[in-house]
């Protein structure tokens, strides 16, 4: 419900100087597809909150968008005439930015909207705090690879392949790539070991992975693009090495401020936020882009785990 102590009425003049800005366009387009808090357009329009909030501010002097409280939240709505709105949508289509953000906006409804979501976080925290003869993550994690059937795997960022060689008893051909090479070294032994003969291990960087165009099923980045210097770059390349229709999976670290994580585990990224990886992704040309947190550690620094999917 809005709350408005007095309805204020826009100065033609003074709104066609505030649609000077691109900002302010961009932020009135999106407003006006749907109500919105500052936090919604942070992620969004990848700027500080200070800055938003200034040309909000300004937006509602005019009278272009009202404010009410919700929760602990302003949520910002249009109000701006339809006159001023259709000036502001001929101004958009020199805006380059404008077409990102109605996806990246449609992928925040689209997560808003799952109202089961925050009922299955709070499932999956149950799971394993009692103790039950035979249940845990791992009898789980393990009965879940069973049922993935892929023929070719690649594994981008493998280290010594541990996720590798559990993908490796239900797919036609793994194929992990590493770029140090005392890592390929000592999967290419583990994998000897075990016998795990259509498990290949390849020297290369996730940014240009030495695996041929077109040819394989599913990528997985497992905890390795914060590594890369280039993440756009890797998951464009990840593209391109997927069949039509094949998946991407990437778990990795949500966006944090640890910085002390650069130094102990040569991160070069404090992890990506879900619009962040959502964007990427879209830029690299998948499709279906889901994204969810799927753990946060009891201990500090509290690190998150982000998950997303999407296809080719």
């Amino acid at each position: 419900m809005r709350l408005c102590t007095h309805i204020i009425m826009p100065s033609i003049l003074k709104s066609l100087k505030l649609l000077s800005d691109p900002t302010r366009i961009r932020i009135l387009l999106l407003l006006s597809h749907e109500p919105l808090n500052v936090a919604e357009l942070q992620e969004i329009l990848g700027m500080g909150q200070s800055r938003i909030s200034t040309q909000l501010s300004q937006l509602r002097q005019e009278g272009l968008v009202t404010s009410s409280r919700s929760g602990k939240n302003n949520v910002y709505a249009i109000s701006a005439p339809d006159a001023i709105m259709e000036v502001a949508r001929q101004a958009a289509t020199e805006i380059p930015e404008v077409n990102p953000d109605s996806e990246t906006l449609a992928h925040i409804l689209s997560k808003r909207r799952d109202k089961t979501r925050a009922y299955f976080d709070e499932l999956a925290g149950k799971f394993g705090k009692s103790y039950v003869p035979g249940r845990s993550w791992k009898s789980l994690a393990e009965a879940m690879l069973k049922i993935l059937n892929y023929e070719v795997v690649a594994d981008l960022g493998a280290g010594e392949g541990t996720l590798a060689q559990l993908l490796a008893p239900n797919a036609k051909k793994v194929i992990a790539v590493d770029s140090a090479p005392n890592m390929v070294e000592f999967g290419k032994k583990l994998a000897s070991q075990h016998g795990l003969d259509n498990l290949e291990y390849r020297l290369g960087d996730i940014e240009s992975p030495p695996i041929d165009d077109n040819s394989v099923d599913l990528a997985i980045f497992s905890q390795a693009l914060h590594h890369a210097e280039h993440p756009q770059k890797a998951l464009d390349s990840a593209f391109k090495l997927l069949a039509p229709g094949g998946k991407l999976v990437i778990l990795d670290l949500l966006q944090h401020s640890f910085d002390q994580a650069r130094e102990l585990y040569a991160d070069t990224w404090l992890g990506f936020s879900e619009v962040e990886l959502f964007k990427m992704m879209s830029q690299a040309g998948f499709q279906k882009i889901e994204t969810t947190i799927v753990d946060k550690e009891s201990e500090a620094p509290y690190f998150q785990t982000l998950l997303a999917v999407a296809t080719k």
